[in-house]
């Protein structure tokens, strides 16, 4: 079953790695005998669904999340491993949309009003007269 990701990519069946192995968690005598856990690995780095500027784009930017080139997404939330499969898709689905959506746009920067500038300066003065209100007379 392939992976669509958006109407432009769609990852083959034959990129994903599925790997599956005995999860912790809720499920009772159950959790010792399946093998409910997922984990989905796509390698990025040999994928032929991806031009150089995607690729380019998701190695720098998930490049926390990748392990020798490989994206991997490990699901262990529900007793059935069926469902654990379907989350792992859209997580994983969802990771490369996020992966090679357009960057945002850099924020505008502006100057502070006039007024929030006398607001933040009057309250400083406020502040250094209660502070200087606390201290002891001076001895004279």
């Amino acid at each position: 079953m392939d992976l669509l990701v958006s109407p432009e990519l769609t990852i083959p069946a034959s990129e994903l790695e599925w790997r599956f192995s005995r999860s912790s968690g809720p499920g009772g005598q159950h959790v010792n005998t399946t093998d409910s856990r997922v984990a989905l690995s796509w390698n990025v780095a040999d994928s032929a669904v991806l031009s150089e500027d995607q690729r380019a784009k998701l190695f720098q930017r998930l490049k926390r999340r990748m392990i020798a080139g490989s994206l991997v997404v490990t699901v262990s939330e529900q007793r059935s491993q069926l469902r654990n499969r379907e989350i792992a898709l859209a997580r994983l689905a969802a990771l490369v949309a996020d992966g090679l959506a357009p960057a945002p746009a850099g924020r505008r920067r502006t100057k502070p009003t006039r007024g929030s500038n006398f607001r933040r300066l009057d309250a400083k003065k406020q502040r250094s007269a209660t502070k200087q209100q606390r201290q002891k007379p001076p001895r004279d």
